[in-house]
């Protein structure tokens, strides 16, 4: 098979498929501890006193939602699962209304976030030499640029959107860069962001839709490349191969995928997570001012503080797991903001301390999924607020009531006005 031909048989998914389910999964919750849904508005606005209480009285949530779910909000406990792949499968790490046929582990939809062991091993070394430190420096410089160019626009206004006007467009270049796809493509990418992370609760149908903009867009950018090779992460997808054998067009979309998504909307909310910090903490804001080489220290505790990542699993057989009778196919979802802010874990772990020395957070993920792409969303998030503190410096939340927040399982903000001095 030529990789031509990997490609040729592919069609728009065209019908719903199995696992999807139609109930609507929101709506308001009557007990958190028996009852959660993080689809909730008061979820999104501000989660943490809503995990410290399970924390204290029931450290493992559950809901009849979703078709059955967990909540572990304790670190020892999304720990332990996280780093347990012989009792809960990743093929599918978005909870919805729709569980993947068991049949698609080990590879899963999008390895190699959604494979099981053996397997993952495999997809996950495919994908490390593009992301190690020597290789995201070289990123650096045009990322610093970028960043620039978007202060340079906001010239002039008195208040900005930093969500939409400035941290949004970092990841979505940097992103495209590496894939090797139209900059100018930005927009359809946050379309792409909101219609997968978001659009969870839609019926069926539309989230079908919404999944076939995606493919085909992906469609596009692999027939150019098949075209057009060149020197970047889709051409080296095309080309790469596990046992000898190219990649299945289902592994190449699927990582293309990931990449796209996953690397835009999780540095977009910590980015956007410190940038709300700041203005609401004129005193953390003018000691960075004062001692810019505390940044790196600080990045830190704001990726501890703010983790903007929620990940799913799915439990394999029926079992007790700490006293918690689990079903095959119930969703564990492990809430690495609330283990990020246990005090059994953390000094003072409600607190938001910028030079923290001690600080071994969990934003990345735990176990064998720990971003693969950390050095690249450090490398992102200093950069974007380097040059946010250089050309801005002084700034204030314009009005707390109109920031807005993301919903589901990435968390950052989405409206973000800053008045600037």
């Amino acid at each position: 098979m030529t990789v031509d031909d990997r490609f040729a048989s592919l069609e728009p998914i065209g019908e719903e498929p199995e696992g999807i389910r139609s109930e609507i999964i929101t709506g308001p919750v009557s007990d958190w501890a028996t009852d959660f849904s993080h689809l909730e508005p008061e979820w999104a606005a501000d989660p943490y006193p809503i995990q410290d209480d399970l924390r204290q009285r029931c450290p493992i949530a559950h809901t009849d939602r979703f078709g059955g779910a967990w909540l572990p909000t304790r670190y020892e406990d999304v720990a332990a699962i996280a780093y347990d792949t012989e009792r809960f499968s990743s093929r599918s790490i978005n909870m919805g209304n729709f569980r993947p046929p068991r049949d698609i582990a080990p590879i899963g939809g999008s390895p190699p976030i959604s494979s099981d062991p053996p397997f993952h091993q495999h997809a996950r070394k495919l994908l490390l030499g593009a992301f190690t430190k020597t290789s995201i420096a070289r990123q650096e410089p045009a990322t610093r640029a970028f960043c620039h160019e978007l202060i340079d626009k906001l010239e002039g206004q008195d208040v900005v959107d930093a969500a939409a006007e400035y941290a949004q467009h970092i990841p979505m270049r940097v992103i495209a860069d590496m894939l090797g796809f139209p900059p100018e493509d930005g927009p359809q990418f946050a379309e792409f962001v909101e219609d997968l992370l978001e659009g969870i609760n839609l019926p069926p149908e539309d989230r079908i839709t919404r999944m076939e903009r995606l493919f085909s867009y992906l469609l596009t950018q692999v027939q150019d490349h098949l075209d057009n090779p060149r020197d970047d992460i889709t051409s080296y997808l095309l080309g790469a191969e596990i046992f000898g054998t190219k990649l299945t067009a289902d592994h190449v979309t699927g990582a293309m995928a990931l990449l796209l998504i996953a690397g835009i909307d999780t540095t977009w909310s910590a980015i956007g997570s410190s940038l709300w910090h700041l203005a609401d903490h004129p005193a953390d804001r003018r000691r960075l001012l004062d001692e810019p080489a505390l940044l790196p220290v600080a990045i830190e505790e704001f990726l501890r503080a703010y983790a903007p990542v929620t990940m799913a699993r799915l439990v394999k057989e029926d079992m007790n797991w700490h006293g918690a009778d689990m079903k095959a196919d119930d969703w564990i979802l492990l809430s690495f903001p609330a283990a990020n802010r246990d005090p059994a874990q953390f000094d003072r772990a409600g607190e938001v301390i910028i030079d923290r020395q001690v600080n071994r957070h969990a934003a990345f993920g735990l176990g064998i999924h720990r971003c693969l792409g950390s050095h690249l969303a450090r490398m992102e998030l200093r950069v974007a607020l380097e040059v946010w503190l250089e050309r801005i410096g002084e700034f204030t939340l314009a009005d707390p009531e109109a920031v807005r927040w993301s919903t589901g399982q990435i968390r950052g903000p989405r409206a973000l006005p800053l008045k600037i001095s």
